[in-house]
């Protein structure tokens, strides 16, 4: 019998971010994809996955998802088959970026999602490519269907998470590090490290992507997170 995986969006995306996955391994497997934006803080969020999820289950997350996950991790490494981190980091906030969220929140607040999303957000998801202006309306679409008030909870939660490369360090079960090689926001070196802290964890880096591999490249993200599985269910 195949564990159910569990797969957590980024910072203003619901399921939608992993359409192209979602139909193709929810043949032979439950995939749930819970939100992740009722709560401001990191310990909290991953709390209510654990209250909602099985009793054991592979785990991935994309960009803030993958951040979630490995909160999930710190508090309930036991109920956890396997991780996959897509373009996310798992280190603290750095201060430069910090420094944004105030004047984000702000204009959010002020009503301006739309703008923040368009204009500070969105330009540094993606690597050019053809479908890229129909992945950015997704975006939008997706971000306006949250709200405001989902944009200020994930942007405190972002702002004051922890860092969790002791958390990764313990790790020993399938491990998948993914990531566009074109990803302005969490760059390779990023999951180089995270491969690094994970003994025996597969990296794999997807030409022709940006922050967004689920969208851009779905066929190849699919195939790796279909290794990664196989992985779990041979193990």
């Amino acid at each position: 019998m195949t564990l159910p995986l569990i797969l957590l969006p980024g910072m203003m995306c619901d399921a939608r971010l992993f359409a192209p996955q979602i139909a193709a391994l929810s043949v032979d497997r439950d995939i749930l994809v819970p939100g992740i934006s009722g709560h401001d803080t990191m310990s909290a969020l991953a709390e209510q996955v654990l209250t909602d999820a099985p009793d054991r289950f592979a785990l991935g997350g994309l960009s803030m998802g993958g951040i979630v996950v490995m909160e999930v991790l710190r508090q309930a490494p036991e109920r956890i088959a396997g991780l996959a981190l897509m373009d996310t980091n798992p280190l603290a906030e750095a201060p430069e970026v910090k420094a944004r969220r105030g004047p984000q929140i702000e204009a959010i607040q002020r009503g301006e999602l739309a703008s923040v999303m368009r204009d500070e957000m969105k330009p540094n998801y993606l690597t050019d490519g053809p479908g890229r202006q129909a992945i950015l309306d997704l975006c939008m679409q997706m971000a306006l269907d949250l709200g405001p008030d989902a944009f200020v909870r994930q942007s405190l939660a972002l702002r004051d998470r922890p860092d969790q490369t002791a958390t990764l360090r313990g790790f020993r079960d399938p491990a998948l590090i993914l990531c566009g090689r074109d990803d302005l926001l969490c760059p390779v070196e990023r999951h180089e490290l995270m491969h690094d802290l994970i003994p025996g964890s597969t990296l794999q880096i997807i030409d022709g992507a940006g922050h967004l591999p689920t969208l851009e490249r779905a066929e190849q993200t699919t195939d790796a997170l279909r290794r990664w599985l196989k992985e779990i269910d041979d193990g």
